[in-house]
């Protein structure tokens, strides 16, 4: 759920223009030609919503006449068009001071206050406002009543308002946003296209359209909606942040740059401008201005996910690791679900000596079947320091092998009944729903798990995660094609690096390889930085033969994360190799091994390398010991094979390649059946 901070911009410039003829009728005192003029073009630019030029033009008409109440809660209206709470509050009180009829400011106020983080006066004061502004009041309120959480209640009051007045494109807006936060990405994205039909100089519902076009179809695309809004008022704040977040995300760093400083320029204590170029500096690993900048935010990002990983990993790299650990321990609070929130609080546990909180945290990701190998070593180094070395060896091992799971979100181990009791008891949340749902599958009652994940996606049939549950427990019953059907539905609605992953991992294994391509194809045009698209589309390259195209991919994502990476490490030695650069591959293989000696893929990789430089007894013996560590790895008794048969070792050549080929997974039977057929 968005938090009321960011709410900040949710409405405004949609809301500033409701009230203008209202306003525009209030006995006007200006003494001065000039101050009229600009007052007239600053509601002019309220009704095109230009929230920039209208402030710009209202300020001149304050100036011209200071004493004027209306050009005053002009201004206000302008303030509030931009989401400043704060400046709006100000100049209605000078609007009241100046005469300004109280009666008709009690809906601004409750607007402004709304927008200073206050929704419970806001709601009080809006219920003050005369019936002529209802609408506006009823808006206001159900944006105070989603910022306290009441998603239901917003989207009720929201339906009055459509109800009495079903072309209003600000309630549509609004409505946008409520189901946003519930989850309805569907309800979101029709609601938000009905706004910008009805208004298209509606920055809010563009903005929103923004947000909602990057989780369906990528970063890319939603570019150019935010754009339309920055078109129409060239400093609105909302649409800058949100595009300087995107272009950050798509790799375009000094465009992200200038976006905040646009967003500065309009409003110079903007919290998220400074974070986001804090973010920037952080990424170019200047964590001095990265802190610097943080604390220029004045704490108004508190408790927002973002700042609380960010401010986290400030912590942590100045060896502050307690702070470090309250900071990720409210995120993983917030964000259950968050795996990289809670791979970092568990290795800061770990590192602070609590090893049993490194284990209740960790858990839910270890028992995921494609647990990271670092998290799976953390795990192990946890038991280890709490002395169950039966444990730790278990996770150690895993550690060591490649992930044979798929991208389940995450696995349990609470009792299915204690499960379903926390589902009873809220019906409405839908991690403890989902939560249930896997349960269920754990124990083995995936049939009961089918049926409630199908309920649950007739329920909500808007909602991403109702189709993810019923594709996750599809693929459970190893009913892939279905499994894909269900993805599919999700990423109509949102597209984004999890969908991306189940979509891709259930087409690969129900036969559609071509399919899956296209969607991780079309996943990459619109997410480009993307790392886990990037680690996929190299391999398939390898696969592929495309060793030319899989080293400018890993070389990419090698700049950006680093040469601590053994899997990236040793998926370049394979490229480089495959290109006909076996120095290379060589000591990209060695550097591997070094990190990760245990790792049978990374030993696999060393071998090959060996084996490709003429090593042939070097690489017999690494080969030996992948196989060992994982002899159920077809590819690795394959290569294996393929030194032994090289060595003269025929009979060993034999029974490693056909325990290759009796995986029925095996891509390389055409090139070992000839192997063997050489073998006699």
């Amino acid at each position: 759920m968005r938090k009321p901070l960011l709410l900040a911009g949710v409405t405004a410039a949609a809301i500033a223009v409701t009230a203008i003829v209202s306003l525009a009728g209030t006995p006007a005192r200006a003494d001065a030609n000039s101050a009229k003029a600009s007052l007239a073009k600053s509601l002019a630019a309220l009704k095109i919503g230009n929230a920039s030029a209208a402030r710009s033009n209202a300020m001149d008409a304050v100036k011209a006449d200071s004493g004027w109440g209306l050009a005053h809660a002009v201004l206000a209206r302008a303030y509030l068009g931009l989401g400043d709470g704060i400046a709006a509050e100000a100049e209605l009180d000078r609007a009241k001071a100046a005469g300004f009829d109280a009666g008709r400011a009690h809906q601004l106020y409750a607007h402004a206050w709304l927008l200073q983080g206050d929704p419970a006066r806001a709601i009080v004061e809006a219920g003050k406002a005369p019936p002529k502004f209802a609408g506006y009041a009823v808006r206001v309120g159900a944006r105070a009543l989603a910022a306290q959480g009441d998603l239901p209640g917003a989207q009720k009051a929201l339906a009055t308002v459509l109800a009495a007045a079903p072309n209003d494109s600000a309630a549509w807006s609004d409505l946008g946003r409520v189901r946003y936060d519930t989850g309805d990405m569907a309800g979101a994205i029709q609601a938000a296209s009905k706004a910008i039909a009805l208004d298209p100089a509606n920055l809010e519902a563009l903005t929103l359209r923004g947000e909602l076009v990057r989780g369906q179809y990528g970063l890319l695309a939603a570019l150019p909606w935010f754009e339309a809004a920055l078109k129409k008022d060239y400093y609105y704040h909302p649409a800058l942040i949100e595009y300087a977040g995107t272009l950050g995300d798509a790799g375009r760093y000094a465009d992200m740059l200038d976006a905040t400083r646009r967003a500065l320029a309009t409003r110079p204590d903007s919290a998220q401008a400074f974070y986001l170029q804090a973010v920037l500096a952080a990424r170019s690993g200047n964590y001095d201005l990265a802190r610097t900048l943080t604390q220029r935010t004045t704490g108004k990002l508190d408790g927002l996910p973002g700042a609380l990983l960010l401010d986290g990993m400030l912590d942590y790299q100045a060896a502050s690791y307690e702070q470090a650990i309250n900071k990720w321990r409210e995120l993983v609070g917030r964000q259950p679900m968050n795996v990289t929130a809670r791979r970092l609080l568990g290795a800061a546990l770990l590192r602070s000596g609590d090893a049993q909180g490194a284990l209740d945290v960790l858990r839910p990701v270890a028992l995921r079947g494609d647990a990271d190998s670092y998290t799976l070593a953390l795990v192990g180094r946890a038991f280890e320091r709490t002395g169950e070395r039966n444990w730790a060896n278990q996770f150690l091992d895993r550690a060591a092998f490649p992930a044979g799971g798929s991208s389940a979100p995450f696995g349990v181990d609470d009792d299915v009944a204690v499960l379903g009791g926390l589902a009873k008891d809220d019906p409405a949340d839908p991690v403890r729903r989902v939560a249930y749902l896997r349960g269920l599958v754990e124990a083995g009652d995936t049939g009961q798990a089918l049926a409630q994940a199908q309920a649950l996606a007739r329920l909500s049939p808007g909602a991403p995660a109702a189709h993810l549950a019923v594709g996750d427990t599809f693929a459970a019953l190893g009913r892939y094609a279905d499994a894909a059907s269900a993805y599919r539905r999700a990423a109509d609605i949102r597209f984004d690096e999890p969908v991306m992953l189940r979509l891709i991992d259930a087409l690969d294994r129900s036969g559609q390889r071509a399919e899956a391509a296209n969607v991780l194809a079309l996943f990459l045009s619109q997410n480009p930085q993307n790392i886990a698209g990037q680690r996929l589309a190299a391999r398939w390259q390898i696969a592929g033969g495309d060793f030319d195209a899989a080293i400018e991919t890993l070389e990419g994502l090698r700049i950006r994360v680093g040469n601590r990476d053994a899997t990236l490490l040793s998926d370049l030695a394979f490229a480089y190799i495959g290109a006909d650069d076996e120095d290379t591959g060589l000591s990209y293989a060695k550097a591997a091994y070094r990190i990760a000696p245990l790792n049978p893929a990374v030993t696999d990789a060393y071998g090959w390398a060996l084996y490709q430089t003429g090593d042939d007894k070097g690489a017999a013996q690494l080969l030996e010991k992948a196989v060992a560590i994982a002899p159920q790895h077809a590819t690795l008794r394959w290569h294996l094979g393929q030194v032994y048969a090289d060595l003269g070792r025929g009979g060993e050549a034999k029974a490693q390649i056909g325990a290759a080929m009796s995986d029925p997974g095996f891509a390389d039977r055409a090139a070992a059946a000839a192997v063997l057929k050489t073998l006699g």
